[in-house]
């Protein structure tokens, strides 16, 4: 069975950098294969782990949706809408070595696209089921899991800063996924970028006001600056990095299959 993890969190709180760093983490564990999904629409995890994209889930769905206008369709006339979307999903699908990749790339615009999301849906549910691990890096607000584009998910990460603003910021999150009734097994919380990986006390407090359940906290770490500023992929940080050092001790707490 595949077993899904979702990262969730507002933008600037280092959501993306962790996703990426627990994907590398799995990969060198063992812990393979991994599929990445970068559900996203400001998608930049494949930065993080040093990829290329050429074509994104939301690229396909505008071109399928709107294929009909085009001159010349870009669907021969051989082929349904449904076939095309199989045949080029794996275009979207980025191979590697220790993982695959989706991105899903850019919101809908105006017009129907219930039949393209079924097919889309149809197509990552049968191939996720081929990887031991699920590990998405999502928006805030969770759509592509709570339309059901995406698998359900069986833990939850949520990712803030060390501010009480970003506390309760992920307070509303975690009442989010609550109200959608997202089932999760697990939820629970990584605090990013505390200094010296201490929290205050009034975000201690913020965090029990909120009845988040803490799993660890990650140091403000320079050498993600560092190596953020140089273009460099954050997974090729040492393995002695303080960050990387901090996120394996929470992942060991995490009890995964």
């Amino acid at each position: 069975m595949t077993y899904s993890i979702a990262f969730a969190g507002k933008g600037g709180v280092g959501k993306t950098t962790t996703c990426g760093l627990f994907i590398d983490h799995l990969i060198k564990a063992g812990k393979g294969p991994i599929f990445a999904v970068d559900a996203d629409p400001n998608s930049n995890l494949n930065e993080v782990l040093g990829v290329e994209v050429d074509l994104t889930l939301g690229d396909l769905r505008e071109e399928i949706a709107h294929a009909e206008m085009a001159d010349p369709s870009p669907i021969p006339v051989s082929m349904s809408k449904q076939e095309y979307a199989n045949y080029k999903f794996g275009d979207a699908l980025i191979e590697h070595d220790k993982f695959d990749m989706l991105v899903m790339g850019r919101t809908q615009s105006k017009g129907c696209y219930c039949f393209v999301n079924d097919i889309l849906r149809e197509q990552i549910r049968k191939y996720y089921l081929n990887y031991a691990y699920m590990v998405v890096d999502n928006e805030a607000g969770l759509e592509h899991i709570s339309r059901g584009v995406l698998p359900p998910v069986d833990m939850i990460l949520l990712v803030s800063d060390c501010s009480r603003r970003g506390i309760q910021a992920v307070g509303r999150i975690a009442k989010m996924i609550n109200d959608l009734d997202l089932r999760a097994k697990d939820t629970g919380l990584i605090v990013n970028r505390a200094p010296a990986g201490e929290l205050a006390d009034g975000v201690k407090q913020e965090i029990g006001a909120q009845n988040l359940k803490l799993l660890g906290v990650l140091p403000d770490d320079a050498l993600v600056y560092d190596y953020d500023s140089a273009g460099k992929p954050l997974v090729t940080l040492p393995f002695d990095a303080p960050v990387r050092k901090a996120l394996e001790t929470i992942i060991g707490k995490l009890n995964l299959p």
